[in-house]
């Protein structure tokens, strides 16, 4: 299984393919920019079979309706974030004055517990990592080493928390509970920012001395 990083809006937020050989592939977090991605999927021959958000930010969600109506596939997103899609004041986007109000249509599933989830031939642990956000999730793909963390955990750094609905305490707990007891040599996808792992943010990250 591959996966791809793709910087996408005017944050450059991080949408991840993640494929099988067979190239049917789930996209993470579409920010922006949905046309281009949708040209990268034709030019990669790709077969996107879902989209999973790992949160419902403006800047994860704003390409959400124009990949899901190209590809008529479904959405995920947690049951504590099902109703920021359509609501600018809740995702976000009406809090940033050069940011058009995003408003995206219902997911069509919704996340109410942990544990594993199959989605066609990928299977993957969801984990709650709520702290940047309620409805926060992050997705450990086991036997392929990585897990994409939205923006939860970032290399030297975590995910803010003075948004609606953070807490600074939860997320320190999240990542302390869910992410760094994974390996060490698992790679962290983060929503902004470089690829890191574990290992790498217990040994170096400033936020997380003390654990």
């Amino acid at each position: 299984m591959k996966w791809q990083q793709i910087p996408l809006g005017a944050l450059q937020t991080n949408c991840y393919l993640v494929e099988n050989p067979d190239r049917t592939c789930l996209i993470f977090d579409p920010g922006g920019e949905g046309n281009k991605l949708i040209h990268l999927l034709q030019d990669r021959k790709l077969k996107p079979i879902a989209i999973i958000l790992t949160h419902a930010h403006f800047d994860h969600i704003g390409a959400v309706n124009v990949v899901r109506e190209a590809y008529k596939i479904p959405v995920y997103i947690h049951k504590q974030e099902e109703k920021w899609l359509g609501d600018p004041a809740l995702n976000g986007s009406q809090l940033f004055m050069h940011v058009e109000p995003i408003r995206a249509n219902p997911a069509d599933h919704i996340i109410k517990n942990e544990g594993t989830m199959k989605i066609g031939d990928f299977e993957f642990d969801v984990f709650h990592t709520p702290g940047h956000s309620p409805g926060s999730v992050s997705c450990y793909f086991a036997k392929d080493g990585f897990v994409i963390s939205g923006d939860a955990l970032f290399q030297g750094s975590i995910g803010r928390t003075d948004l609606p609905g953070g807490n600074h305490d939860q997320l320190l707990k999240s990542i302390h509970d869910k992410l760094l007891t994974l390996p060490e040599e698992t790679y962290v996808l983060s929503g902004h920012g470089a690829v890191t792992t574990i290992g790498e943010e217990m040994d170096s990250n400033p936020f997380l001395n003390g654990f």
